[in-house]
């Protein structure tokens, strides 16, 4: 098949009009024409073709992975809208919205929060729609809280969820990005939140896509990093068309200009200061997701900030500020071409349990997924053709993943929820597969999605993800937020015979989140399990903030190591299997 040569962003399809001659545009479109058998409709193309589509993600590899829909059974209606029905083609309408997995009464059970989107009025006003709130009953029972909890209403678009305790009171609060600005709902303890971004000093008016919280000064409270995206308004929306000249399609990120993303810093009294320009935020990123983690485990946040079409960045945090943007010189900022990706989701996890943090990127399509291999240093290799990622080809578009032990056999596996961005691709359908890599060890993975379960079979127009063990059985169930349609709740409901460690950290010196710690497990065989607690991650979503380790073999643990973002090292050597523990960040030893 003609086609141009690989353009990193979403934008892919509609440039080609610039690029290409109207006969290679005419070629270009027959092909695919032959490519799927026959032409159809985008939305009757995306339903037919699914079973070529799932064909090409097929693996040979059997797993003993399985989810199950329970969607009907939890009770939870609620559907993210993006207002296409107005005909306006905005891109506002591209990038979806997330999903929050906290609880939010403290009563033992993870409650669920879903961006809403938004819709046009007259005169092309952009209003929000309410996110959707959840309580957790138990016995895979949740019951619409939004009224009782003040959530019936949203000054802005939303997009994206970053929840987290920022006040250190006990009680979780939820972040709302979206265009038009931020929303801040401070969670009173009673069951209700009240809306307090300007009180707080979070007076962010440009289009925000995802965020993340993290203590980036070591001052034992959260701060905020916001991503934003491109710098989109009525005044600034041209007329973008899909390869057929004839057919208008929503705009790529590169027909717009960057928006520098914003680093708000806790003033230790619940409300922020501005510090971009302190910390030193390059001015030239489309950011869609932020990872707030211990890259190089030196005690520090570090940011790592995914970017539509032009270099990600990484921040390194040496304990002062500027922070040093070092994703270049890292390996992490490109692909193993040299290209920039278009970067959604993101996350950091240990695959190859060498005990160095990796870094992990959803990106567009004829773009790989990057695995970047820590090599120390803070250096970084990009290693996902020999890590078998690129077996699953180019066909997806890759937003909301998570890494986790789905099995409990000790290494983490990857969840990649995907969807088109545009309405009338060529080369893909707009509703798409879920890909679950499984870990076979050796530095390889699988994706084993068609084969762990009925629900992994059906293309959705997916964005949002975030995993939480939402049953208390100790293992991490799914959270998936498409565009235009209702949410899904996916059980984990794999056999499994090996014994997990779950634990509840809650900060005293360090932030009550304990967002930054890091969880060293050690046991008499194999090598040392390590999680951390991160801030962002995924797109637009906040998973479980509770650590869960899967054991594989091993009985016993022999001692766990925690580091708590305020430097405390803690360490435990007799902890009970098969529960969740709390644990409090202990006081720090008196110099002798």
């Amino acid at each position: 098949m003609l086609h141009d040569p690989p353009v990193p962003a979403f934008c892919a399809a509609v440039i080609c009009r610039r690029r290409f001659s109207a006969v290679v545009l005419w070629l270009l479109f027959m092909a695919s024409v032959l490519a799927a058998g026959c032409e159809r409709s985008s939305a009757d193309r995306n339903d037919a073709d699914a079973a070529g589509h799932n064909g090409a993600a097929q693996s040979s590899t059997a797993t003993s992975l399985s989810f199950t829909d329970v969607t009907a059974r939890t009770r939870i209606e609620h559907r993210y809208r993006d207002g296409q029905e107005a005909g306006h083609w905005s891109i506002v309408e591209s990038l979806g919205g997330g999903v929050a997995a906290f609880d939010y009464d403290r009563d033992g059970n993870i409650d669920l929060f879903l961006a809403g989107g938004g819709e046009y009025g007259s005169d092309r006003e952009i209003r929000g729609l309410p996110p959707g709130a959840f309580r957790n009953v138990g016995e895979w029972q949740f019951t619409s809280v939004a009224s009782s909890a003040g959530l019936v209403s949203a000054s802005y678009y939303n997009h994206g969820l970053a929840a987290a305790d920022y006040d250190n009171d006990g009680f979780t609060d939820l972040l709302l990005t979206g265009f038009g600005g931020l929303a801040l709902y401070h969670n009173q303890g009673d069951g209700t939140f009240i809306e307090t971004a300007r009180t707080a000093g979070l007076d962010d008016a440009s289009w925000s896509s995802s965020a993340g919280w993290g203590d980036l000064d070591g001052d034992g409270c959260l701060d905020l990093y916001v991503v934003h995206y491109v710098n989109w308004s009525w005044d600034n929306h041209p007329v973008c068309h899909g390869p057929n000249p004839q057919q208008r399609d929503l705009c790529g990120p590169r027909d717009f200009e960057p928006l520098p993303d914003t680093l708000y810093l806790s003033r230790q009294d619940g409300t922020f200061d501005d510090a971009s320009r302190v910390a030193g935020l390059q001015l030239d990123g489309k950011g869609l997701g932020v990872l707030l983690a211990d890259v190089d485990l030196d005690g520090h946040l570090d940011v790592y900030v995914g970017n539509d079409g032009t270099p990600n960045f990484l921040y390194r945090n040496t304990g002062g500020f500027p922070l040093e943007e070092v994703g270049l010189q890292s390996g992490t900022s490109l692909n193993d071409r040299g290209d920039p990706d278009g970067s959604m989701g993101l996350e950091v996890f240990d695959f190859n349990l060498d005990g160095q943090p990796d870094l992990w990127v959803t990106n567009y399509e004829d773009e790989s997924f990057a695995v970047y291999r820590n090599q120390g240093d803070f250096l970084f290799r990009h290693v996902s053709r020999t890590a078998g990622i690129m077996a699953v080809g180019g066909l997806f578009v890759g937003w909301g993943t998570a890494a986790a032990d789905f099995d409990r056999d000790g290494d983490e596996d990857l969840f990649v929820t995907t969807g088109h961005a545009i309405r009338f691709p060529t080369r893909t359908p707009v509703k798409q597969l879920p890909l679950l890599f499984e870990n076979l060890g050796n530095e390889r993975f699988s994706n084993v999605a068609p084969l762990a379960g009925e629900c992994l079979k059906y293309p959705h127009l997916g964005r949002g993800l975030a995993i939480a063990d939402l049953d208390d059985d100790g293992d991490l169930d799914l959270v998936l937020t498409p565009i235009n349609e209702p949410a899904q709740v996916l059980e984990n409901t794999t056999q499994m015979s090996h014994h997990w460690l779950g634990l509840r950290l809650i900060g005293t010196r360090s932030n009550r989140d304990a967002i930054g710690a890091i969880v060293r497990c050690e046991s008499p065989i194999g090598p040392p399990l390590i999680r951390q607690i991160k801030g962002g991650g995924s797109f637009a979503s906040t998973s479980d903030l509770r650590v869960f380790v899967g054991l594989g073999p091993t009985r016993a643990i022999s001692r766990v190591e925690i580091r708590w973002p305020s430097g405390v090292v803690q360490e435990l050597t007799e902890l009970e299997l098969d529960k969740m523990t709390t644990v409090r960040e202990p006081a720090p030893k008196r110099q002798q």
